[in-house]
């Protein structure tokens, strides 16, 4: 067992391995009479899918609650209603996750019934079949969205045969032709407890949590099949472009650049400081310089995604179709200058101020706090992660900045989408 004291909260963080392989997290939080969980599974998600079956994290996400062997679908939305709870699923591209939250004295129940849905899902057609419809409109609609279309054709371009490049949603294609039986089989080789992170965070101790886990989960054995292994191209960098051709009233712009996974943890930490001082809220630079200073901007920002493999460093703006082209000069520019020019003191100081507060404040909620805790350990960081991350940004001076936007952010990848008549104009398509 480990135990990590929480600065920010004044509590022990609780580490334990159960003898089935299950990861225990347990942060003590009695200031409201609630429980919070996430459960993760940590091999699972988009990075885990074949090609061919692209989606079918978020398919079985929507469908596990569906009905059990001994539960209907509606018996198991009454039992969750009539205590007042919450549960859910979700997936992402590094992980398969659930969510649980009720009051303290409800939570073994509400454990009780997760581990019910966790290992005995039936998948039923008629379920199946919906959630399929509703995944497909859900990808044509956005198809519709400028946006999601430049980022949809970014990460296509980026990461090429690599899982990461699809949509957690998947394709049309490949959603129409998964079978509840594909679901099941998905469900029998990840769905183990060796392969789960069960973080809470509430009013529980630490003995508490370990015995209600115990209880609800103690007798699921870890079967003797390994997890199937993980196989897929590496990422190379081949900056290109892609545009798409749609009538919209504002063109969208965006620059990609391959990034360093959390694992590089001085890169990841700076580029993550990089990212708030260029496109993070409106004192960012991206905002000031193009869209107040130059008014090129109706939207203008960036993100630098927690990933295992490569991540993404990206900058968009959305603006006047007339303006494409200088949009991506202004862009392009203003993320060469973190190459070309080092920060000074103030700014990496506002930019540290600015991201420290923000990672703060994304700890005030039980739910939040199980997040942040489960989801470091399932990315293999484990949870003294939380303080290192802290530490690592205290850390950061001008020269890394400049050294790390030198290493990964002069070849960008465009993704352009915009009417016809002012992209063939503007760029001879």
């Amino acid at each position: 067992m480990s135990t990590l004291t929480n600065s920010n909260h004044h509590s022990a963080v609780n580490r334990l391995v159960l003898s089935n392989g299950i990861t225990l997290i347990v942060v003590e939080n009695p200031t409201a009479d609630l429980v919070a969980g996430r459960m993760f599974l940590k091999n699972a998600g988009t990075r885990w899918e074949n090609r061919h079956q692209a989606g079918i994290s978020h398919l079985l996400s929507s469908v596990i609650t569906k009905g059990t062997k001994n539960l209907s679908s509606i018996e198991i939305a009454e039992k969750i209603e009539s205590i007042g709870a919450s549960l859910g699923a979700d997936a992402s591209s590094d992980y398969f996750g659930f969510s649980v939250k009720t009051i303290a004295a409800d939570f073994s129940q509400i454990l009780h019934l997760m581990a019910e849905i966790l290992r005995f899902p039936t998948f039923p057609e008629i379920e199946v079949e919906l959630e399929k419809r509703l995944t497909i409109q859900g990808i044509r609609s956005q198809q519709e969205q400028p946006f999601n279309v430049g980022f949809n054709q970014l990460r296509e371009l980026m990461y090429q045969d690599h899982p990461y490049a699809l949509s957690i949603l998947g394709t049309e294609e490949t959603v129409s032709q998964l079978t509840s039986e594909d679901l099941h089989r998905y469900h029998q080789n990840y769905f183990r407890p060796d392969n789960f992170v069960i973080s809470l965070s509430g009013c529980l101790t630490f003995k508490q949590a370990v015995d209600l886990v115990q209880d609800a989960f103690g007798d699921w054995q870890i079967p003797p099949s390994s997890l199937p292994p993980l196989e897929f191209p590496p990422i190379s960098v081949q900056p290109g472009q892609k545009v798409t051709i749609q009538e919209t009233q504002q063109a969208i712009v965006m620059l990609g650049y391959l990034a360093p996974g959390v694992a590089k943890m001085a890169d990841y930490s700076a580029l993550k400081l990089l990212n708030t001082y260029l496109g993070n809220g409106l004192s960012s630079r991206l905002f000031v310089e193009l869209r107040e200073k130059r008014g090129l901007a109706y939207d203008v920002s960036g993100f630098y995604p927690t990933r295992l493999d490569e991540a993404q460093f990206v900058v968009y703006m959305g603006t006047a179709p007339e303006n494409t082209a200088i949009a991506i000069e202004g862009l392009r520019n203003e993320v060469d200058r973190l190459a070309n020019q080092r920060l000074n003191g103030l700014e990496i100081k506002a930019a540290k101020n600015k991201l420290l507060g923000q990672y703060a404040l994304g700890k005030q909620t039980n739910a939040e706090i199980a997040q942040i805790y489960g989801w470091y350990e399932t990315l293999g960081l484990g949870i003294e992660f939380d303080t290192l991350f802290c530490e690592q940004i205290n850390l950061i001076e001008a020269e890394q900045l400049q050294n790390v936007a030198i290493s990964y952010l002069t070849k960008p990848y465009l993704s352009l989408v915009g009417p016809e008549d002012i992209i063939k104009q503007q760029f001879a398509i």
